[in-house]
């Protein structure tokens, strides 16, 4: 029996978000020093996003290509970085919802088993890094409560 696929968290900013979301969701870069994490990821994975400063997610897209490499800028990064996610997979998206439906992690964050491993008061540190993967019944938990938002939105 196959094994199912696995979900990531994807830790990024708004603005990222906001580029990979005018490519249609199809492209999903990665840092420099992620590389292992995203070799070891596989066609079929799904990818939920985590967005900084907002401590919401945006929804959530699923791979749809073998890991390559390109140093083309396309997201926004550091000064004197232009390319910092130079490894890439192509995408599809799953679930992706509007800004003022965007889930706060707050609002999950008591439900959630990844978060549990902190102590309550440090629960951000959860969502810390650009790469986790989750468990099945969080990915259940999170895709449930964005389509519940997305359907409110509505």
């Amino acid at each position: 029996m196959p094994e199912a696929p696995t979900t990531w968290i994807l830790t990024g900013s708004v603005d990222n978000f906001a580029v990979t979301q005018e490519l249609g969701f199809e492209l999903i870069g990665f840092k420099e020093r992620r590389r292992k994490q995203a070799l070891s990821m596989e066609i079929g994975d799904r990818i939920i996003f985590y967005l900084t400063k907002v401590m919401a997610f945006g929804g959530s897209v699923t791979i749809t290509s073998d890991l390559f490499e390109d140093r083309d800028p396309i997201w926004p990064g550091k000064p004197g970085n232009p390319d910092p996610y130079p490894w890439r997979r192509k995408t599809e998206p799953e679930l992706i919802i509007d800004e003022a439906a965007w889930v706060p992690a707050e609002s999950v964050k008591d439900d959630l088993e990844h978060i549990a491993k902190w102590p309550a008061e440090h629960w951000k540190l959860a969502f810390q890094g650009q790469l986790r993967t989750i468990s099945d019944a969080d990915s259940d938990l999170l895709l449930e409560r964005m389509r519940v938002a997305a359907s409110a939105a509505a």
